[in-house]
């Protein structure tokens, strides 16, 4: 909590080989690598993101998806989406996610992520690819000869169907990894750019993140959080049934509360609300996160919380229909088989994600009258492609127009002076650095109670350090709630 972020992670000063200026003046001289192909991630990060063609960030729809959210009764709405479709300029890819954002900054956090980390993720992916295609390559120049005479062994009469799914499965392996190194490359390093913002303080503030990248007919998602992802599909007897695919990282599974255990972190609930597992300070009583990982929230990154995603594949059917991306404004009043059954019974797929919404909030008022309602925010990835109505693509169109305004108004939040937050303990950058890179290794576990529902604020309190004092807790804590 509260340690400096490494030179290495810092953001690249002017004129540095690293910075971006300087490549520019330098392109000439530059080399690129053989084999490589120019990446469209230096003309994404030139172009203004809401004119890329095919990402989709406020209400509307498209002919694969639906978005829509809206603000709750807590105040600023922080939760955030995006749909980007012929991701990373592939034709057959589409990247999806919801952010869910928590503390004062919230709302910054996880619109910063929204639009950074995509562009992190096909960064990535691009040079991964690049990377593996040319030891391939190599691979098969030097193993050409023991090919040719290792097949001089098989018989004729054997079918060569198996040798055919074999080289398919292999190749949808080494897709899998190629794509998972890059979602553990880029979460990483979204969360050290989070760090070192200039304007956005991320000490007590952060965001959940439930992410997809669908290419053809292969699914892989990247989580971090509570927000959750659900595939609607049909069983053998054509009946619809909801798949959880995304596991709710709170801090009572049992693997996330050894880690954050052993990094001298807290896990437990309040009395008024045994249900609900929080992590808090070794010796003060906050933040209490309701969650065991998440982008931000420096002040516990010492102590247990991580930003590491939790990695998963899937292999999509003729029999796979939609899947839903949400924030726990949704899951929290709303089952996964209440949620599948309200998406395919609309009328039109563009108005799937505002039919969800509503729901979720008539369910709030129903449930909970006495409490405040959460954010909510839903993409729904359709895996056919159907026609939507006139009305979904008026509304895609209409995202250009308004967008202007919208990031006008986002600048000016960027802008805004940082509140009064708990001051940082101190300590070596380079340990502190190296204390989370250790923190940050994956859960083999699963655990979960897929459908638990629980109304619950995700921060309650904010840290207090007194200058000098580091660990002792202040005299007083200002409460505050999402």
């Amino acid at each position: 909590m509260g340690s400096c972020l490494s030179a290495e992670s810092r953001s690249p000063r002017p004129g540095t080989p690293s910075s971006p200026a300087f490549g520019v003046r330098k392109r000439k001289k530059s080399k690129k690598r053989p084999g490589s192909r120019n990446s469209s991630f230096d003309f994404r990060r030139e172009e203004p993101l809401h004119r890329i063609p095919g990402r989709l960030f406020l209400n509307g729809s498209s002919d694969i998806a639906s978005l829509f959210t809206q603000q709750g009764k807590k105040g600023t709405n922080q939760d955030a989406m995006i749909v980007w479709e012929n991701f990373g300029s592939r034709t057959d890819a589409v990247f999806c996610g919801v952010f869910d954002g928590h503390g004062p900054y919230g709302h910054m956090v996880a619109k910063r992520v929204r639009d950074s980390l995509p562009l992190k993720l096909t960064a990535h992916w691009e040079m991964n690819a690049t990377s593996e295609a040319f030891l391939k390559e190599t691979s098969l120049n030097t193993t050409g000869s023991m090919n040719s005479e290792d097949t001089s062994f098989i018989s004729a009469e054997e079918e060569p169907r198996a040798s055919v799914d074999l080289e398919d499965a292999e190749k949808h392996l080494e897709n899998f990894q190629t794509l998972k190194e890059s979602f553990l490359k880029a979460f990483k390093v979204m969360d050290r750019e989070l760090r070192v913002h200039a304007n956005i303080d991320c000490f007590c503030s952060g965001t959940t993140a439930v992410t997809l990248v669908k290419q053809g007919q292969y699914l892989v998602l990247g989580n971090v959080g509570d927000s959750r992802a659900v595939l609607g599909t049909r069983d053998r007897d054509d009946s619809l049934v909801a798949v959880q695919l995304t596991v709710d990282l709170k801090p009572n599974l049992p693997a996330e509360a050894e880690r954050i255990r052993k990094c001298k972190g807290r896990v437990f609930a309040l009395q008024d609300e045994p249900e609900v597992a929080r992590v808090w300070l070794p010796n003060n009583d906050s933040p209490g996160l309701a969650m065991a990982r998440a982008f931000g929230d420096f002040c516990l990154k010492d102590f247990g919380l991580i930003s590491v995603p939790d990695i998963s594949y899937r292999h999509l059917t003729e029999k796979d229909e939609f899947i839903v991306l949400a924030t726990d404004g949704i899951w929290d009043v709303l089952s996964n088989k209440e949620v599948v059954d309200i998406v395919v019974s609309v009328s039109s797929r563009s108005s799937a994600a505002r039919a969800l919404v509503e729901s979720a909030v008539r369910a709030w008022r129903y449930k909970y009258p006495t409490s405040k309602i959460d954010d909510c925010a839903v993409v729904c990835l359709f895996l056919e492609s159907n026609d939507l109505s006139t009305a979904s693509n008026i509304k895609a169109n209409e995202q250009l127009a308004s967008v202007d305004q919208a990031d006008n108004g986002r600048q000016k939040e960027d802008d805004l002076p940082s509140l009064t937050c708990p001051d940082r303990a101190g300590g070596n950058a380079e340990e502190d650095s190296t204390k989370q890179d250790e923190m940050q290794s994956e859960c083999g576990i699963e655990w979960s109670a897929l459908e638990g529902v629980s109304r619950v604020n995700t921060m309650l309190n904010l840290p207090r350090f007194v200058p000098g004092k580091e660990g002792k807790k202040a005299a007083g804590e200002a409460k505050t709630r999402k």
